[in-house]
């Protein structure tokens, strides 16, 4: 591992979007530009962090504790991974900064811009490292594809992104404690899928992010129930470009393996995978030439969110404090975004009254 940075992670909840984190950190890989330490799981009772480690990383000598507070205070962690529901991110991202530890937060970040410029206003004057993690931006295929459409331009000029994110739940089923369903844990299809097409849409009809972006005008509409919004549907429009994006995202039908196209002025790309976040192949049809068509597919172990702490990993060892694929302001732009989408179409949650 010579030339490759160390760091070693402290994990916070146990659930499934842990589970997968933690379980790729373990992957052996031939690529890996960072050596990754599972150091301590913080979960609500220690016999729950032990099952998980157990289970996701039977080789790991992790500590494991039944309090996030005991990751935080481990000397041994480097940087602290927070997988807990949405509600939860911005005190325990909080709670770790003021720990001095650097920060992975998984998406969405907070629940709106007011609670992530908080926490980003903590990180910058502990002087630690903090992103959003979302992973999807740091696959070989987001990478590649990119390159394609704003680099090579091998479909002209964008015109129109289409985009969608829909699962299928029982919703009726569900408690009403569930993380989907319940508003003060930021329940909905919004944060939890609609913040992917979104993601491509910014990323396909720009090729810019950030403050460096063009601010689009964002058309929207929510179908609510029990406080919720199980549909969303969004329409961004770049007044000096013309360019188009219609992103969508539900809980009542799930989407097409093939969740997105790009049209050009010379030709079409469509991408397609298990998930809007775990895309897995994109196809490019030229205009007017059907021998040209182009497909570039995409393999490698476990889901893939080894490419997002090897960045990290990267970044810290440079002594950054964000990062340039996922800055801070890109994540603010973002959620100001979905903020303005909730408040018309009526999905808020407690935590948007300031008092």
């Amino acid at each position: 591992m010579m030339g490759h940075p160390t760091l070693r992670w402290g994990v916070i909840g146990t659930g499934l979007i842990s589970s997968w984190f933690v379980g790729d950190l373990v992957l052996p890989r031939e690529d890996k530009s960072a050596k990754h330490i599972i150091q301590a799981i913080g979960s609500s009772s220690k016999q729950k962090a032990e099952d998980f480690i157990r289970k996701f990383a039977p080789e790991s000598t992790a500590a494991t504790y039944g309090t996030y507070d005991a990751v935080y205070a481990d000397p041994e962690v480097d940087i602290v991974y927070i997988g807990t529901p949405h509600a939860f991110h911005k005190q325990a991202c909080l709670d770790a900064i003021a720990h001095g530890k650097h920060v992975l937060c998984e998406k969405p970040f907070t629940l709106n811009r007011r609670e992530a410029t908080e926490v980003f206003d903590a990180a910058r004057k502990q002087g630690v490292f903090i992103m959003e993690a979302l992973w999807t931006r740091f696959t070989p295929l987001c990478q590649k594809l990119q390159k394609v459409v704003h680099e090579e331009q091998l479909i002209g000029e964008v015109h129109r992104v289409f985009c969608d994110f829909g699962l299928q739940f029982d919703l009726e089923s569900l408690p009403s404690s569930s993380r989907l369903k319940n508003v003060a844990l930021g329940g909905g299809s919004l944060l939890d899928m609609g913040i992917y097409p979104i993601t491509w849409g910014l990323l396909l009809l720009d090729d810019q992010i950030g403050e460096k972006a063009a601010t689009p005008h964002v058309f929207s509409a929510q179908t609510i129930s029990e406080e919720i919004d199980i549909a969303t549907s969004m329409l961004l429009h770049y007044p000096e470009s013309g360019r188009q994006g219609i992103l969508t995202s539900s809980m009542k039908t799930k989407s097409d393996p093939i969740f997105a196209r790009i049209e050009g002025s010379k030709g079409v790309i469509t991408i397609e995978g298990p998930g809007t976040s775990m895309p897995s192949k994109f196809t490019l049809y030229p205009r007017d030439n059907d021998s040209g068509r182009k497909e570039y597919a995409f393999s490698h172990p476990g889901y893939g969110f080894y490419y997002e702490a090897d960045a990290v990993a990267q970044d810290i060892a440079a002594d950054k404090t964000q990062n340039s694929v996922m800055p801070w302001d890109e994540t603010l732009r973002v959620l100001e975004l979905m903020d303005g989408v909730r408040e018309r179409g009526g999905a808020r949650f407690p935590q948007d009254h300031v008092v």
